[in-house]
């Protein structure tokens, strides 16, 4: 179920009919007043994504995705593939195609590229080693990249380009983007940072460059900020009344040394985090 808050766009026009649970005209109305329950989905919502300026997906447990209209929370594509949950998801433009495809992974160790406008599933890769936790699309090289036990580079064609195998417990369960053509991965309690390299034949390379190990929890999220990485560490418990902790640290990328440095803790909070 997703619930549809006020966000300054009035609903436009009419597409095809589905469940929506409008909110009554007679109460207030601020940026958090709730509009719409957008209902589809069997299981929890976990993914939300935006396509383009008139539409969204969201994918989650039932292993659905649902493409949704921006102006009206109208569903208007039911992609069914995937057989276990939805672990991942992305979008993708290539360069020889008009409109963005999206990209999605799944505990049934596969991965799936769909064309959002058909529905229609365009692309599978399946049988893979291990479940892929995370993805990270490259423009300016125009590959895109999944993380697990495995960190994999793909081409537009879904073609793999190269792998490198990882060694920890849990993989690789967050990819952010740096400059200089490098990315950083989340592994456990470490951020792993890795330099992608097109030879003169196109082929691409990804060598190991950093490691970084302050962290004393598995790392959440990175989340990239003007070439800086926001790691959110989140130790909390999940009994009903207790508070969870997060610590927020900032590291800043030293382009003169290529290397990374890490700045004072910006941020500690208890019970919720919200958008910082």
């Amino acid at each position: 179920m997703l619930r549809w808050f006020l966000g300054g766009r009035d609903a436009q026009s009419s597409v095809e009919k589905s469940p929506v649970l409008g909110i009554g005209e007679e109460q207030p109305k601020n940026w958090f007043t709730e509009l719409q329950v957008l209902k589809g989905h069997f299981d929890i919502v976990r993914f939300l994504v935006q396509i383009d300026d008139f539409r969204f997906a969201s994918a989650g447990d039932d292993g659905l995705v649902l493409v949704w209209n921006v102006e009206t929370g109208e569903q208007l594509q039911e992609l069914r593939g995937h057989s276990q949950q939805i672990t991942a998801i992305t979008t993708f433009s290539s360069d020889c195609a008009s409109h963005t495809s999206l990209i999605t992974a799944s505990s049934d160790r596969s991965l799936s590229l769909w064309d959002p406008d058909s529905g229609n599933r365009v692309q599978t890769i399946s049988e893979l080693q291990s479940s892929v936790k995370c993805l990270l699309v490259l423009e300016r090289l125009s590959v895109w990249l999944s993380g697990g036990q495995e960190l994999c580079v793909w081409n537009e064609n879904f073609q793999l380009q190269c792998h490198r195998q990882n060694h920890s417990d849990n993989g690789i369960t967050a990819l952010v983007e740096l400059p200089k053509n490098c990315v950083a991965a989340a592994m456990d309690k470490e951020i792993m940072i890795y330099r992608l390299t097109v030879s003169t034949d196109s082929s691409i390379s990804v060598a190991e460059i950093r490691c970084l190990s302050d962290h004393q929890d598995q790392i959440r999220s990175l989340i990239n900020v003007n070439g800086h990485i926001k790691q959110l560490n989140g130790v909390f418990s999940v009994h009903p009344g207790s508070s969870g902790m997060w610590t927020v640290r900032l590291q800043h990328l030293d382009e003169g040394s290529g290397g990374l440095q890490e700045g004072r803790p910006r941020l500690k909070c208890l019970a919720h985090l919200a958008v910082i």
